[in-house]
């Protein structure tokens, strides 16, 4: 009796999977705009947190003021 093959390569990462998906339900062009789309909600979110940020500053330094 022989020992099962062993896999040489890894399996591929959730990431990985989800882009094979992707690409065999969209087109191309479909693609780029939903992760265009997707990079200017991250750039939102992190414009919304320096923001928030710059904000609570500014309020340290009014009340350091007052």
């Amino acid at each position: 009796m022989q020992a099962a093959p062993v896999r040489a390569h890894a399996l591929p990462s959730v990431t990985t999977a989800l882009r094979a998906v992707e690409s065999l339900l969209l087109s191309g062009g479909q693609r780029t705009a939903r992760r265009n789309a997707w990079t200017a909600v991250l750039e939102d979110r992190r414009r919304a947190k320096d923001r928030g940020e710059a904000q609570h500053v500014l309020d340290a330094v009014a009340d350091h003021r007052s």
